[in-house]
């Protein structure tokens, strides 16, 4: 029987370690019949290492959303593995963890706080607007999400970025609706990846989220956020975008 991605070709932002959220997002995909390309960040003999852990070993291409030049050609630079894409994950945020997280909300330098909202929300718009020429008809954007409608210990800065990243989703739901494109987000509840391990206080979060939780919490199973992902990333959702979907076992609905 195939897959609910056969054939279905990726571009996935974000891997550094098999704990990322991107790279179970990649395994999955894989299962379900996907071929993929990663993209990765300064640490590129590691990122390689874990590319070669996936079902099918992917191609990686170096990726600095900051630098320009990477962006300009990397359509091109896809195009060495792929024809064309049928989906992209974005899985790609940073904020300094000195100034960001953690520390006196007021006492942010604009200039880290820039760097947060130019790395965690407008690189969703400079990626999406590089790969447009291999995107068509059907194609299906995805960013990675914390949500950002009320204000969580610690986040700080980051909160505002995930708050400035649902926006440019409605946005670019709206530019490219008319191309066939659908942009989505998946708010995921906390789970244990490396990126977690530099916020203040994740760990009082992690432990009260399943507590909270209607269907539990497992703070160390990425595979329900990974699922979700690639059932955005196939057809079975034709007429969802600008919509940010919820996988954090139901705690977004209740109060305190």
């Amino acid at each position: 029987m195939p897959g609910l991605l056969e054939g279905k070709r990726l571009l996935i932002t974000g891997v550094i370690t098999e704990a990322s959220m991107a790279f179970h997002a990649a395994k999955v995909a894989q299962e379900q019949g996907a071929t993929a390309v990663l993209t990765g960040f300064g640490r590129m003999k590691l990122v390689e290492r874990i590319a070669a852990r996936l079902p099918e070993p992917a191609p990686v291409i170096e990726l600095d959303v900051q630098n320009q030049e990477h962006l300009d050609t990397l359509a091109d630079r896809v195009r060495e593995h792929t024809d064309g894409l049928d989906g992209v994950l974005h899985a790609i945020a940073y904020a300094n963890p000195e100034t960001c997280l953690g520390a006196p909300f007021l006492n942010a330098p604009w200039e880290d706080v820039s760097a947060a909202l130019q790395v965690s929300a407008y690189s969703f718009k400079s990626l999406t607007s590089a790969l447009l020429p291999l995107l068509s008809s059907g194609s299906s954007v995805i960013g990675l999400d914390f949500d950002a409608r009320v204000a969580w210990p610690a986040y700080n800065w980051m909160g505002v970025s995930k708050a400035a990243l649902e926006s440019v989703n409605r946005y670019l739901a709206r530019e490219l609706g008319p191309h066939g494109i659908r942009v989505n987000l998946v708010a995921a509840g906390p789970v244990r990846t490396m990126a977690a391990k530099s916020i203040p206080g994740f760990s009082t979060l992690e432990d009260a989220w399943g507590e909270r939780a209607p269907l539990g919490w497992e703070v160390t199973d990425p595979t329900p956020v990974a699922k979700s992902i690639c059932a955005l990333l196939s057809d079975w959702l034709p007429a969802t975008t600008g919509s940010m979907i919820m996988v954090d076992g139901g705690v977004h609905a209740l109060g305190m």
